[in-house]
């Protein structure tokens, strides 16, 4: 979800309104203006949803990296050295 389910949201919501405030014609057994009505709350609850996994997701990204690696020094003999990158 996240970002992606943001935009897909906000066009839902976007075409929603079109359909309820734009279009004056009426189709046959159901109304243009309730289907804009739908995809608007629709849009709104995905655009809620998509935020909260976003947010979530962010929050545990770390501005700093550990890692191990093998070196080996000129003599030949190697050890393990533990990095710290920020």
């Amino acid at each position: 979800m996240g970002l992606t389910g943001m935009v897909f949201s906000a066009i839902s919501v976007a075409v929603g309104a079109v359909m309820y405030w734009a279009i004056t014609t009426q189709g046959h057994g159901f109304r243009l203006t309730t289907v804009g009505v739908i995809l608007m709350l629709v849009g709104a609850a995905g655009f809620v949803v998509s935020s909260v996994v976003f947010g979530i997701s962010k929050m545990g990204v770390s501005k700093s990296s550990t890692f191990d690696r093998q070196v080996t020094d000129s003599q030949g003999q190697s050890a393990t050295v533990h990095e710290e990158v920020h």
